[in-house]
């Protein structure tokens, strides 16, 4: 830890504890922190009076020590202290809002965060372990957004090498490295970063190598084995070594998009286009293998195609100024057998416009009915031979139902699935998903042991694979929901979106963040983006849900309500639906419905209450908290949990060193006469 005005002089109290007061009001700053708060951290193995005396001569120590020039800064009042002022600046990012996504900035988070302040009190050192874990999150996030903007992977060599230095295990940022490197035409570089990724997650002992690793690997191989036969005046096949291998194997499903028919003439090149866009957008969900331009009569003919598992066909028929566009997905695996199919009617305005619309309605539809499909679809192979994918797929309908039978089914399959490629990010993200259904139905027997599961394979998804759309939302959805770090969330989200904007699931979830951090609006626009996009969608009922409580907290009652009648009949052993419903009724005054509602839910989770309500909220202001917990009581809804003694969350029992469930960094580069480095 250091402190300097802005002539470069030390400003840095004798004593390390308060050094790290400075260091608390400064990361928090603007906020006050209560004085009983920085008592309990500090001093927490001391009677109450021992520690508050102990604390004030650490205030006298901060008041010497900044002295007249910088005073000013450091407010002791009478219940909190505060450290603010436009002079102050401190070297992290502002979580609360988006860091500098730069390699810059990533490399402010190489070194430990007060690595000087440990041991000085156990309360203390978790907090510190807790601030550590939550910078090791940010410096992720930004290292993992540079990795998604990286067109030439010679420019991904210097982030790549950043993100190591803070997360040595990020498979994401080893194989962007070895690509880099590879660019460069040093191919032995390459292969020496693969036998440093090795190395690195075999000492972890809990991760695999991913098959994309292991797969560009081979190819540097094979390429060094060329130029050893040949000479080094071989060249290096660049393309061959950066582009993704096929994958042929059942790993991912075989998806051919054909180009569509043209029923008369084809003015503006709709048929053609569309049918580039659906492909493309497709090809962004990495559980599709997704090839394009064979007719359906072609097929059998073309041997590439021969093992093609499902088919998206369709005709364009325009007249005037109207255009149909039909689309029909066939399982060739059952002799042409069509499983879905959709008509999208539109007038016909800027063709390129219409066709980006048209493209992304489709494409979002298409996924969750394949994912719906395969699911289904009966498998002549038992557990032990079926593929990870198969296992994947097999488990999505019980976590789609929710009945309790089949959901505990989908855990053992899901388990299967990583047994059989834990290098799977997707599947990563769905047991993480899994265990968050889990907590939020009133399921699991340890909730904190789930939590913590949860949060351990999202961050394992988004190591695995950061390019990895699906598994980044669902790390954030669990990172939002179960970890109660919406803002930190809301990035993984812009990023998923960002690789595939034509994931519904993502839009729901990015606006579940928002409405966390009560910016109940934003999260409107994003969930009905959710259903504009995949409005049959299996998790319509989530998407009806999610629409509940931001509605309520807008006072927009009957779209509320009307949400939460359509989310219980699409499935009504959702729990979380009932009880964003119950509150609406309460509030509204409907208690005949409410009390018709709050017995469904109470035979779904018999030891719900007021009490559990407020300690899984992940509402971040107080007054939406307050709001939910009011129309809950309205309804009827008992105050605490029968035979259980009173609690109450964590974040809300005790002072905590702000209110929100995050703290927030002052960054402000603009003045710096006195300047916190942690």
């Amino acid at each position: 830890m250091s402190v300097q005005d802005g002539r470069g002089h030390t400003i840095l109290p004798r004593t390390r504890k308060s050094r790290a007061i400075l260091a608390i009001l400064a990361m928090g700053s603007p906020k006050p922190v209560l004085r009983g708060t920085l008592a309990e951290l500090l001093w927490s193995r001391r009677e109450k009076e021992q520690a508050r005396a102990s604390l004030r001569q650490c205030v006298h120590e901060l008041q010497d020590t900044l002295g007249a020039d910088w005073g000013h800064l450091f407010q002791a009042e009478r219940h909190h202290l505060c450290l603010k002022g436009p002079e102050l600046s401190a070297d992290l990012p502002a979580i609360a809002q988006d860091p500098d996504m730069t390699v810059e900035a990533l490399a402010r988070f190489s070194d430990l965060l007060l690595a000087d302040l440990d041991g000085l009190d156990p309360a203390f050192d978790r907090w510190l372990k807790e601030e550590r874990a939550r910078c090791n999150r940010i410096a992720r996030t930004i290292g993992e957004t540079l990795l998604a903007r990286v067109d030439d992977p010679i420019d991904g060599v210097a982030v790549s090498k950043a993100l190591l230095a803070i997360e040595r295990t990020h498979q994401g940022a080893w194989r962007m490295l070895m690509r880099g490197h590879a660019a460069n035409g040093d191919l032995g570089a390459a292969l020496d970063c693969y036998d440093a990724c090795r190395g690195a997650i075999t000492s972890a002992g809990d991760l695999a190598l991913s098959r994309e690793i292991e797969d560009l690997a081979a190819r540097l191989r094979d390429q060094l084995g060329s130029r050893a036969d040949h000479g080094d005046a071989q060249p290096v096949n660049i393309t061959a070594l950066l582009e993704p291998a096929p994958r042929r194997d059942n790993a991912q499903l075989r998806l051919l998009v054909a180009p569509l028919r043209p029923i008369g003439e084809d003015r503006d090149g709709l048929a053609a286009g569309l049918s580039e866009e659906i492909a493309t957008g497709l090809s962004k969900f990495r559980w599709i293998s997704c090839l394009h331009g064979v007719a359906p009569g072609e097929i059998n003919a073309d041997p590439a195609t021969q093992d093609v598992d499902m088919a998206v066909e369709g005709t364009v028929q325009q007249a005037g100024s109207r255009v149909r566009i039909i689309v029909k997905l066939v399982d060739r695996r059952t002799e042409g057998e069509i499983v879905w199919a959709g008509r999208f009617d539109r007038t016909m305005t800027d063709p390129l416009s219409l066709q980006d619309e048209l493209g992304a309605a489709i494409v979002a539809q298409i996924d969750p009915e394949l994912m719906r499909h395969e699911g289904k679809r009966p498998s002549r192979k038992d557990t032990s031979e079926a593929t990870a994918q198969d296992l994947l797929l097999r488990a999505l309908p019980g976590i789609y139902r929710l009945d309790k039978e089949g959901f505990l089914r989908s855990r053992q399959l899901l388990e299967a699935s990583l047994e059989a490629d834990p290098s799977s990010s997707v599947t990563n993200g769905w047991l993480a998903y899994w265990n968050l259904l889990y907590v939020g139905q009133g399921w699991a027997e340890d909730p904190e042991a789930s939590t913590a599961e949860a949060a351990q394979l999202a961050e394992r998804a988004v190591i695995l694979d950061p390019s990895d759309a699906r598994a980044l939302t669902l790390a954030g959805h669990v990172r939002a929901f179960l970890a109660k770090h919406p803002e930190e969330a809301i990035a993984l989200h812009e990023r998923a979106i960002a690789l595939n904007p034509n994931m519904a699931l993502a839009w729901c979830f990015s606006g579940l963040s928002h409405f966390y951090l009560g910016q109940h609006a934003e999260a409107l626009r994003r969930i009905r983006q959710a259903i504009a996009l995949s409005p049959s969608d299996p998790h319509g009922f989530f998407f009806d849900m999610a629409l509940i409580l931001p509605s309520l907290l807008e006072g927009d009652y009957d779209s509320a309500i009307t949400a939460g009648r359509r989310a219980i009949e699409m499935n009504p052993l959702f729990s979380s639906t009932y009880k964003g419903y119950l509150a609406v009724l309460g509030i509204a005054g409907r208690l005949r419905e409410a009390k018709e509602i709050l017995d469904r839910l109470m035979r779904l989770e018999p030891d719900f209450s007021v009490q559990e309500a407020i300690l899984r909220s992940p509402m971040i202001r107080p007054g939406d908290v307050a709001r939910y917990a009011e129309g809950l009581r309205l309804a009827g809804l008992q105050e605490f949990t029968p035979h259980t003694p009173a609690r109450l969350p964590p974040s809300r029992a005790a002072p905590r060193l702000v209110e929100h469930s995050s703290i927030d960094l002052v960054a402000n580069p603009t003045h710096s006469p006195l300047r916190h480095a942690g």
